[in-house]
This record gives structure tokens, sequence and C-alpha cells, in this order.
């Protein structure tokens, strides 16, 4: 007997519950229960997971997996494997495609592709867009696009000024139940901005958008949120005045929930001083001040969700210089690693960690997830939190390495995954 027939995981730790065992048939949760506590059926094959912490597949709300028409970057089958071994049974994929995700045959095109690279999974969950082509002029077929199986709409990385195109839009995907997701950007407040505005941006001489350009978007989203009674989902949050909108809104109730990024967990603007491309994103890196309001916001519940921001891009354009090279990371092999050092630090609990990363975006944008309930689909993965490893582009899956923590030693790795069942990894 095989594993396709249904095994057993024993010894594996979960954030709440301590050491269980599962039992696997069919590609399905059969039970879980405590270690020794249930009586294990005979002639299964029998995995010991030597007490590593066992997670529900992850969840990634945003990830850029390039694919169609930017596959020199990535495709959405290395995109899938970087994700399976980082720990994501579920992505989704953001709009910015060529052509641009806005109809029903680029949606399906892009799910039909995951399920040729991955059968059992990882899944792509396409978001698409807001409006025609991500031009802002004209709102997407939002009931085409959901037919198709988007998740969500958004106007990616072309933010809309337009405040009553995005009025209908939040009304229109509502009636629909689709989830807004925004980019929060006055793109009028430093047009051709490279970096955070600041005191590291006049001594590298390079043009700065303060979080202004950021916060002034949240406000606008968050009345209009108010206003309507709508939900509105707040795109890679990265400063302390979004922050303390956000939190604003949550005391009233307004339908508003917000994602933020490891990398404004972890790094400031004043990593920038070699000029290194990789630490180029948008929004931008921002002051020590603004990390610690995001620290204090994922611990306390403000930021809802965890996200990569998956952005690959070729080495030959992250080597131009500076005001040229693009915005971007990648980000879903080292997501958590870095996270989970939030909870060695003492500011989130391993619960919180797996909700920010799980739960709560398979609440927000009705993802399914395994909860080890019986039925449940067979989708975890073991996580070593004690195994170093460094980070190079030998040891990366993605077809992109544009990473600021390229050639740094991290802590902690996914060393099995499991999808409807079925080993991947």
């Amino acid at each position: 007997m095989n594993d396709a027939n249904g095994f057993i995981l024993k010894n594996a730790k979960r954030p709440s519950t301590g050491l269980c065992d599962i039992v696997v048939r069919d590609g399905k949760i059969a039970s879980c229960g405590g270690s020794g506590s249930q009586s294990l059926p005979k002639g299964l094959p029998e995995h010991d997971a030597g007490g590593l912490l066992l997670f529900p597949s992850f969840i990634d709300a945003h990830v850029h997996l390039r694919e169609p028409g930017f596959e020199y970057k990535e495709d959405i089958a290395s995109g899938l494997t970087a994700a399976l071994h980082g720990g994501f049974g579920a992505v989704m994929a953001m709009p910015n495609t060529n052509p641009v995700n806005d109809n029903a045959a680029t949606t399906r095109l892009m799910r039909a592709k995951a399920q040729a690279a991955y059968p059992h999974g990882p899944m792509v969950f396409p978001v698409g867009a807001l409006s025609i082509g991500l031009d802002g002029a004209e709102l997407a077929p939002m009931a085409e696009l959901l037919d198709a199986g988007v998740k969500a709409i958004s106007n990616d990385g072309k933010p809309v000024q337009n405040g009553g195109l995005f009025r209908h839009a939040v009304e229109y995907a509502a009636t629909w139940g689709l989830k807004v997701i925004d980019h929060c950007e006055d793109t009028q407040t430093a047009p051709g901005w490279q970096m955070n505005e600041g005191a590291a941006s006049a001594d590298l001489g390079l043009k700065g958008q303060p979080p202004l350009g950021e916060s002034a978007q949240v406000a606008r989203d968050i009345l209009l949120a108010e206003f309507l009674d709508l939900p509105i989902h707040l795109a890679h949050i990265s400063c302390r005045q979004s922050v303390e909108l956000i939190r604003w809104a949550k005391s009233r109730k307004v339908k508003i929930t917000a994602e933020t990024c490891p990398h404004y967990l972890f790094l400031h603007d004043g990593m920038l001083g070699g000029y290194n491309t990789n630490f180029k994103v948008s929004p931008p890196l921002r002051a020590l001040e603004d990390v610690q309001a995001l620290r204090e916001a994922v611990a306390d519940g403000t930021v809802d969700i965890l996200v990569t921001d998956h952005a690959p891009h070729a080495a030959h354009e992250k080597e131009a210089p500076f005001e040229e090279a693009p915005f971007g990371l990648t980000g879903l092999e080292t997501a958590l690693p870095l996270t989970y050092g939030l909870v060695r630090e003492g500011i989130i609990s391993l619960e919180r960690f797996e909700d920010m990363w799980c739960k709560a975006p398979a609440s927000i944008f009705d993802i399914p997830v395994n909860n080890f309930a019986p039925g449940d689909a067979a989708c975890f993965f073991l996580f070593d939190p004690g195994l170093s490893w460094q980070v190079s582009a030998d040891a990366l899956h993605s077809k992109s390495f544009n990473t600021p923590w390229l050639g740094q030693t991290l802590t902690g790795k996914v060393v099995a995954h499991w999808q409807s069942g079925v080993k991947l990894l």
C-alpha cells in the first residue's frame, strides 16, 4: 500500500493543540487528534513529523505571476513551485499581465496553466482588473470575470484616481460578491518618486514619495467604505499614517481590511545607501518609525493579513541604474522564515502567525482552507523553525531572485508539503 491510498502523519505539532496524529484518505483529512489519543487504522504508511510545526497550506493574497506576457520574469508553473516551497497552497495573482486580466479568456488561461502544472495544487485564484486595460477609464466586466473564476478585482499598480469611477467599482463589485483591492497611492503627490521622502532620500539624491502619497488615498477609501457601508481591502500598507487611519476606521466598524508585507516589517529606507535596486519597491520602504508602527498594527489586529507582493524581475532589469530599475522584489520563499521571526520576538503568537497567513485571507476572499476537520482537503506543510539556509539563486525556485535577502542566512524552512494528500515536497 502506498500514500496514494492514504497515510498517517504522526507527532506533528499544531500551534494550539500540541502534538497530533493525522489520518489522510483519498486526499482528505479522515481524522486528526492528539498523538496517541486515537486508534489509528492498520495498513496505512506512517510518517513521523518528529515534532515539527504543522500548518494548513497558507494563502498569499497578493502575488505577480507575470504570465501571460512576461514569462521571462516568471510563469505560473515556476511561481507555483516557489509557492509550494514557501508553504503556500493558494495564491491570488494580480492582473497586470499582458494582456491585462480584464476578460474571461485571460482568467481561464491562468487557471488552466495552474491546473496543468499542479493538478493537486497549489492553486491560482486570479484577481481581475478593476478597469479595462488598467487605464482607470472604464470598468472591466466584473460578472464575466467572476464567472471565469476571479476572487477579487484591483487596478493594482495603477491606482484609480477618479473617485467617481472607484465608487462605482466598489458598488458594482459588491453586487457580485467581489472584494475590491486598492493599491493606495495618490499619483500626483510625488510623480517620478524613487524611494521614501526623508533624510535618506536627501542623502542619496533620489526623489522621494512622502507617506502622504499613500495615506491620502487610504483616507479616501475609508470614508468611501463608511459612506457606502461596503468593504474595501487595502493593499501593502507601508506607513504609520495609514495604520492610524485604519485603526480609527476599525474603531468605527468601517468595513476595511488591510495587508502588509514582510519587507515593511523588517526593512527601512536607511538600507538603500548602496543603491541596491532589490530594495526598490512600491510603495517604498519607509522610515524606522513606520516599521515600528506596522509591527504594532500586526500585533493588535489593525492589519488583518500578511502577503508577499511577490514581484519577480529579470536580473538585467534590476541591474539598471536605480532610477531606471523596476519596482518589486520576490518573496514567496522568504516570507515564512522572516515573519516567523515576529513569533520569536514575541510580537505575535503562533496562532496569530497562522491566522494572518491562512484563516484571515481565507475569510476575506472566500477561499477554502484546511481546518484539519474530517473531509477537509489534506493540504498542509511541515515547518522547521530551527533550520538555517542561505538565500541564493540556486536555493530559490522562482525564475527571478530580486530579493534584498540574497546572500543572507535565514532561519526556518518548509521541509515537506502535501497538496490534496499528495506529497509534493
